[in-house]
């Protein structure tokens, strides 16, 4: 549609491209291979993970039920994300709806906050196990997982939801080559030809708000943590307490060192190539989903019977 602001004709945009890595073109001959193997990884791990924790009755206990909400958000990000850039990569599939385009973009805000707070809620939840082990059943029930993902749901679908708004209502005037592999908030909101000051700052309260305070948190619990496990007084008590913490703290390690990653390149943006944040971007969305359920599986013998069992019953 056609429009004249300030003397000159400029057209409003109905759709975007998505431009991956123009500036690293030998990126899009290797990139495609790898991102295609962890997706199916990520999607038959987490699909396993959640028919053993469904099947085996063992399993019903709050800890794995948070443990499938967070698979439950890994497939729903992949699923967002990884397929529209395996299309780029394959098959030259750059376009994508005005619509599409802001959907994506909410999901992906939406479910990356949804599962920090995930991890945040299990950390607490490592942190009655070790420090108050005796109240850890009255504590930790199955109406505790229900008001957590209650307030994960409502938390993140509500803050996040003015991101997209303000983007959308943008005026987009004629540039439409979003230079991302996604429909990230900054990376769209620049093609406008209105003051993105408003979506900035809000981006970026609402990021240090929930990821920065559920960090904060998860920190203090492990802090917690290890000072408990600094007075147990026998050493299979310390390894057993280590090792009940181990994979969830592998997971967030997973998490939080990619993202920040991505922060810290994105403030030394003029240091390395404006391609570094974006594959960092994407690898965001495939890695932690595709290593969490290997991590819970390896480590946790309760689940590494459960899915045993299930491959003997299948055969």
């Amino acid at each position: 549609m056609a429009a004249q602001q300030n003397g000159t004709i400029s057209f409003e945009v109905s759709d975007f491209l998505l431009n991956c890595f123009i500036r690293s073109s030998s990126w899009q001959l290797w990139l495609p291979l790898p991102l295609s193997l962890l997706f199916f990884l990520a999607m038959g791990a987490n699909a396993t993970l959640l028919i053993t924790i469904r099947l085996e009755t063992s399993l019903h206990e709050p800890m794995y039920y948070l443990l499938s909400f967070l698979s439950l958000l890994d497939i729903v990000l992949c699923l967002t994300v990884i397929p529209k850039v395996l299309a780029i990569f394959w098959f030259d599939f750059r376009s994508i709806s005005f619509s599409a385009c802001f959907l994506q973009m909410y999901i992906m805000n939406c479910f990356l906050g949804m599962e920090s707070c995930t991890f945040m809620v299990m950390a607490y939840d490592r942190y009655v196990a070790i420090c108050h082990p005796l109240r850890y059943a009255s504590i930790i029930t199955d109406q505790f997982v229900t008001k957590a993902a209650m307030f994960i749901l409502a938390r993140n679908i509500f803050m996040t939801l003015p991101i997209p708004v303000l983007s959308a209502r943008l005026y987009y005037c004629g540039r439409n080559v979003i230079e991302n592999c996604i429909c990230a908030n900054m990376s769209v909101s620049r093609l406008s030809c209105d003051d993105v000051t408003i979506n900035c700052h809000y981006q970026f309260a609402v990021g240090w708000t929930l990821l920065g305070s559920d960090l904060l948190l998860i920190f203090l619990s492990y802090v917690f943590i290890l000072r408990a496990v600094l007075r147990l007084k026998t050493e299979s008590a310390v390894a057993k307490a280590l090792s009940t913490c181990g994979s969830h703290f592998i997971l967030i390690l997973f998490f939080s060192t990619i993202l920040l990653v991505l922060v810290l390149t994105h403030v030394a943006k003029k240091k390395v190539s404006p391609d570094v944040p974006v594959l960092l971007n994407v690898l965001h969305h495939i890695i932690p989903a595709a290593l969490n359920p290997i991590v819970y599986g390896v480590r946790t013998q309760e689940i590494k019977q459960g899915i045993q069992r299930l491959l003997k019953k299948g055969w």
